[in-house]
């Protein structure tokens, strides 16, 4: 009895530990935007039966990284300019939010949370790698919301973190000089480490608003398809 009561478990574990798999594989543009995932050949790759491939999609279907198009199967989510820009709105509010949890009473340790993703950042930069930039870009802003100490914004910002990630890559070739993006988050944790609340209530917005205007560009830059 006590093996069968344990086997959902496990199944759930393998689940949750494809969707990882997938997920990573979606943020770093292994699976491409538009991709089709099939059961069969990821439960073949994965070495398990199709019910826990089924389970991880259907996580990643509610997590807004994959849709289903009717008698057509799965595919990875294409975002649009205009779901760039809700991205970006979204985590300005959640953020903001984030911020000012902090500002009463957390500031100290916000301001050391972000020191490791800031140093990282600045070294990936004066090292021209613009991958790692974005990869510290986004443990910085995980570490922002994570210090205000609320799970439940914590969980707001997971998926928009996680399509965030998605537009990193284009977002970073409009950094002409990556120091300068690494710059952008200097700024707002000594804000934060001096109690600048509107200074770094500022920073936070320009600096949103600042990827999406850089992020227009990209789209506008791209050929119209068909």
């Amino acid at each position: 009895m006590s093996v069968v009561d344990f086997e959902p478990v496990n199944q759930r574990s393998t689940a949750e530990m494809i969707a990882d798999r997938l997920r990573a594989a979606i943020v770093h543009g292994s699976l491409e935007p538009g991709a089709q995932l099939g059961e069969t050949d990821l439960a073949a790759q994965f070495g398990v039966s199709r019910g826990p491939v089924r389970e991880a999609m259907q996580r990643l279907v509610s997590e807004g990284l994959l849709h289903s198009i009717r008698n057509r199967g799965i595919f990875v989510i294409e975002l649009s300019l205009a779901d760039v820009v809700d991205i970006y709105r979204s985590r300005t509010a959640i953020e903001g939010g984030a911020l000012s949890l902090i500002l009463d009473g957390r500031r100290d340790i916000a301001h050391e949370a972000l020191a490791p993703s800031v140093t990282a950042m600045l070294d990936r930069a004066a090292a021209g790698d613009a991958t790692g930039v974005s990869d510290a870009d986004q443990q910085f802003h995980e570490a922002l919301v994570a210090a205000a100490g609320s799970p439940r914004l914590v969980r707001a910002a997971r998926t928009l973190l996680i399509e965030t990630r998605m537009c990193l890559g284009k977002l970073q070739t409009t950094y002409p000089d990556l120091r300068e993006q690494a710059q952008e988050h200097v700024a707002l944790r000594e804000a934060i480490g001096a109690a600048s609340a509107d200074r770094a209530h500022t920073l936070l917005r320009d600096h949103m608003d600042d990827a999406v205007q850089r992020l227009r560009g990209k789209f506008a830059e791209e050929p119209v398809s068909g």
